[in-house]
């Protein structure tokens, strides 16, 4: 059953010339998982609950999927005839599957293995289908929070509450999907999802593979509340509706003029708040930013003499 999404979601970032960058043209940055500050995070690990059939199977599927997109993508490039490069994309994905196939059952029987010969060939199978995985999820990813107050984000991600934290609506068409992340559980994937997901093509075994990759980390990470879109990787067009940006605690005023500045003409209209300390305890509150509130800026340095004239003698 899908989450219901929230009305807002919040991206946390630190002031930057790509803050202001992103930020001017209504972008967003989708990270490849691999550069992100938990190194388990969309890192499954596979567990074999099936026979070895079904684990060539799956490879096959998995190395014949990736070599035909990579040649059906560098086939239009050079402007081959669809059904052609279509062909032979599907040739050489089967042949390389099954040069793979090939190769793991003629190391299996390396008399070093003290296992049996299958079961070593299941291991090495597990372990490239794995590998196949993560390829296959090569996705990029693009993180908000559900909560636009907490310390800890501010803290982490915020440059510690001297950065920004953007909110973003949905009502945009189409609508965008953002998918909720889970936490707990375990980072293993069984063969037999697998399977249902790709040779079997189960939409709901798909759904739950999908999770399991891209949407499962451990439960110390749920004070992030954390939302995601997936996408492909790089700066992308923002599929959000832009509209507030909150500054934080500690956000010098010179950043809250540069940014409202940077959006006053914007065709849309965005609300500016400022975080504070709400009365002695550890909450924070936000309060609505006025541009007179920052007027003095951008000021011009006089000296003493230029501000009140030559002192006389007399």
């Amino acid at each position: 059953m899908p989450f219901e999404q929230p009305r807002k979601i919040y991206r946390y970032r630190a002031f930057s010339s790509m803050a202001v960058n992103s930020l001017c043209h209504d972008q967003l940055y989708f990270a490849n998982p691999a550069s992100f500050n938990d190194p388990l995070d969309c890192q499954p690990k596979v567990e074999i609950d099936t026979d070895i059939g079904v684990l060539r199977l799956l490879l096959s599927e998995l190395i014949s999927r990736r070599v035909s997109a990579n040649t059906i993508s560098s086939l239009k490039n050079a402007k081959l005839e669809e059904k052609k490069a279509a062909a032979h994309a599907k040739k050489l994905g089967a042949q390389a599957s099954h040069n793979e196939l090939a190769n793991i059952a003629y190391h299996a029987t390396n008399p070093e293995y003290e296992d049996s010969i299958l079961e070593v060939e299941g291991n090495l199978l597990s372990g490239e289908i794995e590998r196949e995985l993560k390829m296959q999820y090569g996705r990029g990813v693009c993180c908000f929070s559900a909560s636009a107050g907490n310390p800890l984000l501010w803290s982490h991600y915020g440059d510690q509450h001297r950065g920004i934290c953007i909110g973003y609506g949905l009502d945009r068409e189409p609508r965008p999907i953002l998918r909720k992340v889970e936490y707990g559980g375990t980072r293993t994937v069984k063969t037999s999802r697998i399977a249902k997901a790709l040779l079997d093509n189960d939409s709901k075994a798909q759904e739950l593979l999908d999770r399991d990759v891209l949407l499962r980390k451990a439960s110390a990470w749920r004070y992030e509340r954390e939302w995601r879109l997936i996408g492909e990787r790089g700066v992308q067009d923002s599929t959000l509706a832009l509209e507030e940006v909150i500054f934080g605690l500690r956000c010098p005023d010179a950043v809250m003029h540069s940014v409202i500045m940077a959006l006053d003409s914007r065709e849309a209209q965005i609300d500016f708040y400022k975080m504070n300390v709400d009365g002695g305890s550890f909450k924070l509150r936000r309060n609505r930013v006025d541009i007179d509130d920052i007027y003095y800026l951008p000021r011009t340095a006089k000296s003493g003499i230029e501000m009140f004239g030559h002192i006389s003698e007399s």
